[in-house]
Formats: structure tokens, sequence, C-alpha cells
């Protein structure tokens, strides 16, 4: 396992303490993604860890639904307290409160299931794209596309993150229709990336799951401003997550490439809604997602 993957799996893992009061507390660090903020993926993931360190043996998540209420500090201690509403004998479910500060900055809401036998269809399929190995990895094209850029324009990016866009990465990307992230042209709502883990997990399927809920956040909301010729890194957007909601339909490994088709219904009112689903290689649907974002133009 690579020394970035590895310190990805411990940031999401958290520190416990003893519970009290019926209340279960987890503390985490964050990482700086280079915009200055906590990455939302990052709050979520860890959201998802601490709620699944509560749940009985045996119980699994199948949906989870978050709002994100304030900007995350990269440099402020984390504290997740986990709620143990109910224990059922299908169902658990958990409440998460992220805070810094004594505020919170992001809320959970996850429902647990034990394995159980059902019907099973599945009506959507997995568009066809090329294969990951066809691709190049988004740290290649981020170099090649740094390397093209006019000193004055590179310039205007912050160091920080023109350092992160070439580093090693715990998970990689690779994107079926690379997009200018300066000067996007403007074109239909959608996007399809392969993702992967860069390196062999351990066998628990919950570390899959946080995992997944992390790279979850990547690209999505991006959609919903791919008809207006912007990006996130458009002088004069504003962009954030305001909620997120995830449904785990079926087992995977997220050392195994995973496609995620991401399309974007609408846009109104300084809003983005962005939808996406994740299938294995087979073409086997095993989860779904949804988020809302702000997407504000204040040129």
């Amino acid at each position: 396992m690579s020394a970035v993957l590895e310190e990805l799996l411990t940031l999401l893992r958290l520190s416990p303490q003893p519970p009290a009061r019926g209340e279960h507390v987890f503390y985490g660090a964050s990482q700086d993604p280079g915009w200055g903020r906590i990455f939302g993926g990052q709050v979520l993931g860890q959201a998802l860890s601490a709620a699944s360190q509560t749940v009985p043996e045996g119980r699994f998540i199948h949906s989870l639904h978050g709002y994100f209420l304030r900007p995350g500090a990269i440099d402020t201690t984390l504290v997740f307290r986990v709620d143990p509403i109910r224990d059922g004998r299908s169902f658990t479910t958990r409440r998460v409160v992220a805070e810094q500060n004594g505020e919170a900055i992001f809320s959970l809401s996850a429902s647990f299931q034990v394995a159980e036998g059902g019907f099973d269809h599945q009506h959507e399929t997995m568009p066809e794209v090329p294969p990951p190995d066809e691709l190049d990895s988004e740290r290649e094209l981020a170099a090649n596309y740094l390397a093209r850029l006019p000193e004055a324009v590179l310039a205007r990016i912050p160091r920080a993150l023109r350092e992160r866009a070439v580093a090693e990465r715990p998970i990689e990307i690779r994107l079926t229709s690379p997009i200018d992230p300066i000067a996007p042209a403007k074109q239909a709502p959608r996007n399809q990336l392969w993702f992967k883990a860069a390196g062999p997990l351990p066998d628990d399927a919950a570390i899959h799951q946080y995992l997944l809920a992390y790279a979850s956040d990547y690209y999505l909301l991006g959609a919903s401003m791919l008809p207006h010729g912007v990006t996130w890194m458009t002088p004069g957007m504003q962009v954030a997550s305001i909620d997120h909601a995830m449904h785990f339909h079926r087992p995977f490994r997220f050392d195994d490439w995973l496609l995620y088709d991401i399309d974007a219904p609408t846009a109104v009112g300084g809003r983005g809604l962005a939808r996406g689903r994740w299938f294995d290689q087979r073409g086997v649907l095993v989860a779904s997602t949804l988020q809302e974002g702000l997407v504000r133009d204040r040129r």
C-alpha cells in the first residue's frame, strides 16, 4: 500500500473516545486540498467512518444523507459526535454531527441493515466508455495541462493547488472526457470517470464504503456548470456543496475500477443538482449519489 493511501485510511479511521452517556465521540485531522478549506468528501467519509464504528457487527450502510453547514478549517481538530438513535432487528440508525471550535460544520444521518435476500433487479445500464487502461490518469493530465499554460495564467493558480495537482494520490482517477478547468467549452451536463484506490485495501467492507463516500464528492457538482462554460476555478464563481445523499446497493471493492457516471438535470437559483451512478467493470450498479450545491456566478 502506498504511503499516501495509508495516510488517507488513517485520516478516515479517526481516533475514538470511550462512550459516555450513550454518546460516542471521535476525533479527526484534515488534509489541505490546496484551496484552504476542508474537502467535503473528507468530512463525509469521516462521519460515515464514525457512524460505522458504533454499529453492531454484520450491518452495513445502505443509505446516508448529509448537510454541509459551514466551511471546515484545515488546521483545526474535527470532533464527531455520534448519536445511536436506534438499533432494530434489521436496521440501525445513526446521527453524526461534525464540529470545530464548538460549532457544527456537517451533519449526517445514516442507516445500516443486516444482509438479507429479496427482489433483485437493475434497470440502469452502464454507459459505453473507454476502459481505464486506455485513459491517462488525472495526475498525468494535470501535469501536461500545467506545462502548456502561459506563465501569466499559471501565476494566477495558487502554488499549493498546482503542487497538489501533480502530487502522488491515494485514489487514481481517469477522465473519459477531460475538461479545461480555466477555459471550459460549453457542453452537456454529463461526465464519466473511473476511480480506484492506488493500492490494495483490507477486506473490511466498511473501509471500501467510506472511501467511496470520500471519493463521491469529486467532480459531482461540476457537471451542473458544464452547460455554462465555467468551473469552480473560473474567477467570480462561488462553488460549495450544500447536501449529499448516497445509497449503497451491492457489494464492491474500491481497489477495483469503478465507473462514476454523473449528470446534472438542472441548475436554478444559484444552486445546481447533480446525480451519479457507480458501476463496477461488469456493469453492476453498486451505489448512487445525489448532491445539491451552490453555483453562484458573482462576475
